[in-house]
């Protein structure tokens, strides 16, 4: 299950990052870039590489975000702990959970 909700969250967000970059690029001259007044010593193809990760990153955290909330609460209660291997003394739920 973690790897499929892992999927939901890096597809969309490698997909929403590639059309940020285009439609940033397509606007924006990576040679005109500066960082705090002086030019970016980058090449035109190492900005528009750090750009797309960055991209990337940042929708990857708003996916994640999403399927955070999008959560029931027993999915968020449950117990890691298999039912058989939980201690007898287990305060959560009346024992029912560590």
């Amino acid at each position: 299950m973690l790897t499929q909700r892992m999927m939901w969250i890096a597809w969309p967000a490698f997909l929403v990052a590639g059309l940020f970059e285009v439609l940033v690029f397509g606007l924006v001259d990576p040679e005109d870039l500066q960082w705090f007044g002086h030019p970016l010593a980058l090449s035109r193809q190492g900005v528009y590489t750090l750009a797309f990760f960055a991209f990337w990153v940042l929708t990857m955290l708003s996916s994640g975000l999403t399927t955070l909330l999008s959560m029931s609460p027993f999915e968020v209660n449950r117990c890691p702990v298999p039912e058989d291997e939980r201690p007898q003394d287990c305060a959560r739920d009346g024992g029912k959970c560590c």
